[in-house]
């Protein structure tokens, strides 16, 4: 069925505060559009356009979409697209692309792709030849940077480490000593959990700060050491999504002997002497060649 042009108008028409407006029509293209992270008002006027004028949004949830779409007047056609839609939802965006509609992709909130799904549309559309658009708008990662006070010159985004305390320490361990602030998302019922790990991978001196409901109505920013903040969740029950900020080492918290070995150990497992040496070198600022010498004693032990 092909819109009349006066049903088309209407459909790409949206609301702000009463006052109405209508969308630019769309070259088409797969549209990836950040939408708000909380607060609905944090939406940008180009996203607005984007969500009014695409033929389809695909979402995560459509429910959740929807009441971002209910709140602007925006009549578009939404289509569920996430992590468990299987290849036919997938099949049948890159067939609209081809037949040369415009998609608009968001996620349930902030920038899709960013712990979200997408990544491999985009990668298949770009593929396709097909056009991909970035709507840029809300993310709590830049949301929690800019407001906790820790150090942002550089960070490393780590989205949601492995369920299982072990694999979950060992993956922190890996950036220990990286010179960056670390940024992670974690589920309220697993903070304290995180915490305590976080706190014995990394140290529990090391500044950090617990970023929650960020843009809602009881947005908090908890700053304190991991060892503090370890403590103060241990039995706390919270509610809503979860940015953690964790700084980056201070000049004075060399690695002890105890955790070199056993990073250089982890490194032995997959690499040579050398390229084990080199990857704990580049993790921690050591010499490489006094570390090429004690990896040397540990493969031969």
């Amino acid at each position: 069925m092909i819109d009349r042009p006066e049903e088309t108008k209407e459909r790409r028409r949206y609301q702000i505060r009463g006052q109405a407006f209508s969308a630019p029509a769309l070259d088409p293209g797969l549209y990836v559009v950040a939408t708000p992270i909380g607060n609905l008002g944090d939406v940008t006027i180009r996203a607005l356009d984007t969500l009014a004028a695409a033929d389809v949004v695909a979402c995560e949830d459509t429910r959740v979409t929807k009441k971002l779409l209910d709140r602007y007047g925006i009549a578009a056609k939404v289509s569920a697209y996430h992590e468990h839609s299987g290849p036919a939802a997938h099949r049948r965006i890159l067939a609209a692309l081809a037949g040369g509609q415009a998609i608009a992709l968001a996620s349930d909130a902030g920038t899709p792709l960013l712990s979200d799904p997408g990544a491999k549309l985009v990668a298949e559309a770009r593929a396709a030849g097909h056009r991909v658009v970035p709507i840029p708008g809300p993310s709590s990662i830049a949301a929690a940077l800019s407001a906790a006070g820790l150090a942002t010159d550089a960070f490393l985004f780590l989205g949601f480490l492995p369920s299982k305390a072990n694999q979950r320490r060992k993956r922190l361990a890996e950036f220990a000593r990286l010179p960056a602030t670390l940024v992670l998302f974690e589920s309220p019922n697993r903070i304290g959990a995180l915490l305590a790990d976080a706190a014995e991978a990394l140290g529990p001196k090391r500044e950090a700060a617990v970023c929650r409901e960020l843009t809602k109505l009881h947005e908090t920013f908890d700053r304190g050491t991991l060892g503090e903040l370890a403590a103060r969740y241990a039995d706390e029950t919270v509610k809503g999504e979860i940015v953690l900020l964790v700084a980056p080492p201070g000049a004075a918290e060399p690695p002890c002997k105890s955790d070199v070995d056993a990073m250089l150990a982890d490194a032995l497992r997959v690499a040579g002497v050398k390229q084990a040496a080199e990857a704990v070198a580049g993790a921690t600022g050591l010499s490489r060649r006094d570390l090429y010498q004690r990896a040397l004693k540990l493969k031969g032990g």
